[in-house]
């Protein structure tokens, strides 16, 4: 419980932080307190059966565990004599304690009863830290004591309970509820926030406790959550202890009855009657001087816990070892889990927070100027190599393959988890991406030059000349229309002489004699057999457009000009036969 109304008075200075915020922390865990929150969740019979509070505390521990959280656990101890009747009344029996009513006034403190269900809980907690690598040290009497201390050492940096006397206790930073999955977070309370906002030092919350109640006293009666802490800021932090203690009821009264803006008492009214005769914690005599008081303010200000130079602590801050075979052990006998399901749950965390310490410790490396290259760092890289790239969520990740951690292949890390521990895995990744994709691509083929024009230009340039030539011819000595383009003859007076573009002459035209009387060139006929260089089906004249060629007139009766043209044309067929060799 704590001091009664106290976390609705620093409601405030709360705060809702994601769960990445504990990211590389000491943290001190009041077991106890867990316990009994997981404990509510499930009090079916079935629920206890099947253990669902021991399954709630693992999937805790793992997800804390994947951060690079250093977990300690801390138990009770011993039961403080001051609590004893607050510890009775809360749980109505004495079943937790061993009762000793003769010579329960002069004990200084009770051992609990290990033999409870509560306490064969606590046990089971405990092994289940051990074999996941968090140590437990068990506290002389309060675990949320125990847990201020080595928080206001700084040997932690914050402590997890439910209990609101842990800042009396000298806490700094306290985190109340931890929500777990997506959109994760814990609820953290600072002290210097409470000191900042609310005025409030460890003395004031001391004598809040004073004044409402706690678990070391019963308060004063008539007095509320407003009351109370208008008398503890009127009477400031360093000096409210002491006004306390030295000015008992008068000073409580006075300052109490301050606060009526000047109403003269009257004898009839029942609520200045009150401030009056105000008594003390359930008794209905006077309150005489402190006696009441100062050991509520010892219990609080010197609690019997392990010091911070303690063998006991120093054993819990060293780094424990996760045991595979233990927790396989352990969760075949509470969850009746195989070692698979077992690794599946843990091994990746494991793996994670090894990252992240190795992440951690460059960028500690690095502040101190220290930039080793990968492979110069003492501590071996856990990543093995990146496989491909994943997109979680919308988050962007990596598939990586791990080094050192048997049972596990494969999982999925955040990318920048992964670019602050070994960017250098990264750019590997990316060069051996690029260099596959160079391989994958073919060579771009090298396009010949063009030779010459194409043979559907030298077939157009060709028709073009003969037509020309033909209707020239025609207009000079033969006024009939020329005969049809797929077979052109005219009558020539020279001797016949057929020429065959496949053949070979001295004069670079094939002659074959002829009797027919005509002068005909055959475009018909194929390459000539011995030519070995194969010819490209792109530049095969196409028989189909030209098929003879009759030269008319004789040289003699030709004008200049079709003389001219006519010798063009056999250049130009020459031509065509050299580009289709």
């Amino acid at each position: 419980m704590g001091v009664k109304n106290l976390w609705d008075i620093l409601e405030s200075c709360k705060k809702t932080l994601p769960l990445h915020h504990l990211q590389n922390k000491r943290l001190c865990i009041d077991l106890s307190c867990w316990m009994v929150q997981l404990q509510n969740v499930s009090k079916s019979h079935n629920c206890m059966r099947e253990k669902v509070y021991l399954k709630g505390l693992f999937h805790r521990l793992r997800t804390l565990i994947a951060l690079n959280c250093s977990l300690i656990f801390v138990t009770d101890g011993a039961i403080p004599a001051i609590k004893l009747s607050t510890y009775r009344r809360r749980l109505n029996s004495g079943n937790e304690v061993y009762r000793d009513d003769k010579n329960l006034q002069n004990a200084s403190s009770l051992r609990r009863n290990t033999g409870s269900v509560f306490s064969c809980m606590i046990k089971e907690a405990k092994m289940l830290g051990l074999a996941l690598g968090i140590p437990c040290l068990d506290g002389i009497e309060e675990a949320e004591a125990q847990c201020a201390l080595l928080n206001s050492e700084s040997l932690c940096d914050g402590c997890f309970t439910l209990d609101s006397d842990i800042f009396l206790f000298g806490a700094k930073t306290v985190y109340r509820d931890i929500c777990l999955g997506d959109g994760g977070y814990v609820v953290c309370y600072e002290m210097a926030d409470i000191e900042r906002q609310l005025g409030f030092g460890r003395n004031s919350l001391i004598a809040l406790a004073l004044l409402l109640g706690s678990d070391y006293s019963h308060g004063v009666h008539g007095f509320g959550q407003e009351s109370a802490c208008q008398i503890v800021k009127s009477a400031g932090d360093d000096l409210v202890l002491q006004r306390i203690t030295h000015g008992g009821l008068p000073f409580l009264k006075k300052t109490k009855g301050s606060k009526k803006q000047g109403r003269p008492p009257k004898p009839n009214d029942k609520e200045n009657l009150l401030d009056n005769e105000l008594p003390i914690s359930g008794g209905d005599h006077k309150f005489e001087e402190d006696k009441q008081f100062l050991p509520v303010i010892d219990a609080y200000t010197k609690p019997k816990c392990h010091l911070a130079d303690s063998d006991a602590v120093h054993r819990v801050l060293a780094q424990h070892r996760f045991d595979r075979a233990k927790l396989h052990q352990i969760c075949a006998q509470f969850f009746e889990w195989p070692p698979e399901k077992t690794d599946e749950y843990v091994l990746p965390k494991i793996a994670e927070r090894d990252l992240r310490r190795y992440a951690y410790l460059r960028s500690k490396s690095s502040a101190l100027g220290l930039e080793l290259p990968i492979h110069q760092i003492p501590v071996k890289c856990p990543v093995s190599r990146i496989i491909k790239p994943r997109k979680v969520q919308g988050r962007e990740c990596f598939e990586v393959s791990w080094e050192g951690l048997e049972g596990l292949e494969m999982t999925v890390v955040p990318a920048d988890l992964l670019e602050s521990g070994c960017p250098e895995k990264i750019r590997e990744f990316e060069e051996s991406v690029a260099q596959r994709k160079k391989q994958r691509n073919p060579k771009t083929r090298q396009r010949k030059p063009k030779s010459g024009q194409s043979v559907a230009e030298i077939d157009l340039k060709l028709q073009n000349l003969l037509l020309d030539n033909d209707l020239e011819g025609n207009t000079n000595t033969n006024p009939s229309p020329p005969p049809p383009r797929a077979m052109p003859v005219l009558e020539s007076r020279s001797f016949p002489i057929e020429i065959d573009l496949s053949g070979a002459t001295s004069s670079g035209f094939p002659a074959v004699p002829s009797t027919s009387g005509f002068e005909v060139i055959d475009l018909l006929s194929p390459s000539p057999a011995i030519c070995t260089r194969p010819v490209s089906k792109c530049r095969e004249v196409r028989h189909h457009q030209i098929d003879v060629i009759d030269l008319s007139e004789s040289d003699n009766d030709a004008s200049p000009e079709h003389t001219r043209k006519a010798r063009e044309l056999r250049l130009f067929i020459a031509g065509i036969r050299d580009d289709v060799d």
